[in-house]
């Protein structure tokens, strides 16, 4: 590596001391707001209410807030007040000169919630909540009430813009309010939708039975029928939002599965409410400490596991055999749950908190849920045989679907097992179940891919260089590819109007092509097939893009991978920052040995894909087709054309890097 930074004269090279940025202060959240909120799209902006709210629910559920309000105004203005105990005022006695409040608000990683002693538990975890929020904002003011004084600062796009005034005598208020005004350089046009947070408030009461929260909103930014002030106080809790979801829906047992129960040694507590409709789809609702883990986690395995063990013991109570069989996705698929942990120090897959991680949640709900479920079925046999009736009924329609699969690959494969690409090097179970087929790039990379692969589930098909462009075209000359007809074969299920996503052969379509400009032209090449060669496959979620690395960073022991240059400078100034690093670019997938291939690529434990889909109406959608056609078609010229319209939008900086 060193004689490839040699090779560079150094003064043409542009790049010496002078070229090292360094952002102080709330800079970084606004040069990368995806980096702490996820994006700047929808969500992400209504992820700044949660933050704020979150800080709120947390002075309730620790027991010094009884009351919350949430007021949207216009101007795109939210306002969240709460009754606790008030943000500290004080001189902070890390930063002189510095109010308490002041620094919260500025600094990134300050808050109460780094140790117990403010918070048993809460969902702000990071100490960058309420500070992304002012970085991401033109105006935030602050006001706290707090002896019986009100105090109030103000701030802009991260930075102070007075000083901490004492506005005067608070005899009757205490707590927090903090208002803010979404920054339209980061977000745009978007606007804050009064229904969403109408529901984020809704679910956060329901959450914590010893609150109420107050909702309003100017009339006029209401399109449809949320209302314009409301108030929410559940002493029911998950229970009471249960009841509501459910409606008149016929259920399994009459009953809701629903309780809570404190952890030992003060170690928190778990909230569940759970029923089983009959003629509907369910859905599920997973919480810590308030905040939504919309994908689930370790607290979501300690119930499945607490359920599956549960009705299985049932099972051998009544003498039930076929209960070996069942599985938690017999009980949980087409349930309604909701499922809420508050835990201390919970650890997140993301800032956004989407995927709960702690390992102790899963032992903690088992062991609080299974006790209580045992009662629930045994307590009531008849609503207990009930409810593994409808069990077991999911459990016999699961073994059949399965059993229909495996007939109809069986079949399939016996009919072709001798026409299957000589390249081709095929897993060993009969069933598309749990399978998956990489479309490897070259020979190189198919040989590491073939020695890294899960022999039992993946199949590796390599592929020589750059397949034909099929939007170009014509129907006989696509079929006349070689390349393209064993993928046809490889995967069975036809194309076109006789494409049957039936017969697929495998799960999972993985495109797996090296991690640069050629690997990507690749992948596009190969994603414009499947658009218009065998669209039902992607529309169902069969088709996946694999995020190889482009770099390997090692410092001392430790070893990181990073996607790609931003990733790789995101690492060097985070986890490796300070130290003497040593950085490996991989020029394919050929050069990493196979134990690195799959712990970064293959291996679903550790690998990140990517699905690639299409809605429901996209051939009734024209725009998609025609740009497909400007882009990949036959006239050069079109895409010419949106170089140039579109090269002036082109980040500069991923131009340099």
């Amino acid at each position: 590596m060193s004689d490839l930074f040699q090779s560079q004269p150094l003064s043409s090279s542009g790049y010496d001391a002078s070229s090292i940025e360094v952002l102080e202060g709330l800079e970084p959240v606004r040069r990368r707001p995806g980096m702490y909120i996820g994006g700047t799209d929808e969500r992400a902006l209504h992820h700044l209410a949660s933050e704020v709210l979150d800080n709120s629910m947390d002075e309730a559920v620790a027991g010094h807030a009884t009351r919350i309000e949430v007021l949207l105004e216009p101007g795109n203005k939210l306002t969240i007040v709460d009754n606790g105990r008030g943000i500290p005022v004080g001189m902070h006695p890390k930063f002189p000169g510095k109010s308490a409040l002041e620094v919260i608000l500025t600094t990134l990683h300050s808050g109460g919630k780094f140790t117990d002693k403010a918070y048993a538990t809460s969902g702000g975890l990071h100490g960058v909540g309420i500070s992304v929020v002012n970085a991401l904002s033109t105006v935030t003011v602050v006001e706290v009430a707090l002896n019986k004084e009100l105090f109030r600062q103000s701030f802009a796009r991260g930075l102070p813009t007075s000083g901490l005034e004492k506005v005067g005598a608070a005899p009757n208020r205490r707590g927090t309010s903090v208002s803010f005004i979404p920054d339209q350089e980061i977000f745009g046009e978007q606007k804050f939708k009064p229904a969403r947070l109408y529901r984020l408030a809704r679910s956060k009461a329901y959450l914590f039975a010893g609150v109420e929260i107050r909702w309003k909103c100017a009339p006029e930014l209401i399109s449809d029928d949320t209302p314009a002030e409301a108030v929410f106080q559940f002493p029911g809790g998950l229970a009471d939002h249960l009841k509501e979801q459910v409606g008149t829906r016929e259920c399994a047992t009459s009953a809701f599965f629903s309780g809570n129960q404190d952890f030992p040694d003060a170690a928190g507590r778990v909230e569940w409410a759970v029923a089983w409709p009959l003629w509907s789809d369910g859905s599920y609702s997973w919480y810590c400490n308030t905040i939504p883990t919309p994908d689930g986690g370790t607290h979501e395995n300690g119930l499945r596991a607490a359920l599956v063990k549960g009705i299985r013991a049932f099972a051998e109570l009544v003498g039930n055999k076929k209960a070996k069989d069942i599985t938690a996705d017999d009980i949980v698929t087409s349930s309604e749950i909701m499922l809420s942990v508050f835990i201390r120090d919970p650890q997140f897959q993301s800032q956004t908190k989407d995927r709960l991680t702690s390992p102790e949640a899963a032992r903690l709900v088992e062991n609080a849920v299974r006790d209580h479920f045992d009662h629930y079925l045994s307590d009531h046999m008849e609503r207990g045989k009930a409810l593994l009736a409808y069990v077991i009924d999911r459990m016999d329609e699961r073994l059949k679907r399965k059993a229909e699969k495996e007939v109809k690959r069986k079949t399939a494969t016996s009919a072709r097992k001798l026409r299957l690409p000589g390249k081709l090097t095929d897993c060993s179970i009969d069933g598309p179940e749990g399978t998956e087929i990489f479309l490897v790039e070259g020979d190189s990379a198919g040989g590491s891919a073939k020695q890294a692969r899960d022999r039992k589930t993946q199949a590796i098909l390599p592929l020589r260089g750059k397949i034909l462009n099929v939007a170009s075209a014509n129907t006989a000359k696509i079929l006349a590819n070689q390349e393209i007809a064993d993928m046809i074969l490889a995967f069975g299920c036809g194309t076109r109007k006789d494409c049957n996503p039936d017969n697929l052969r495998y799960e999972r379509i993985v495109i797996m092509t090296d991690a640069d400009v050629d690997g990507a032209h690749i992948a596009t090449l190969l994603m414009t097939f499947f658009f218009q060669e065998m669209p039902e496959l992607v529309r169902r979620g069969h088709l996946y893009l694999a995020q190889p690395p482009l770099y390997r960073i090692v410092a001392g022991g430790k070893s990181l991978y990073a996607r790609d240059d931003a990733h790789r400078d995101e690492l060097l100034a985070t986890e490796f920052k300070g130290k003497k690093v040593e950085v490996s670019r991989f020029k394919g997938l050929g050069e990493m040995n196979p134990g690195q291939l799959r712990e970064t690529t293959m291996d679903p434990k550790t690998r990140s894909l990517i699905r690639i889909t299409l809605p429901d109406d996209v051939e009734d959608r024209q725009q998609v087709r025609e740009l497909v056609e400007r882009l990949m078609g036959t006239n050069p010229a079109h895409r010419f054309a949106f170089i140039q319209e579109n090269a002036a939008t082109v980040d500069e900086e991923a131009i340099d890097a």
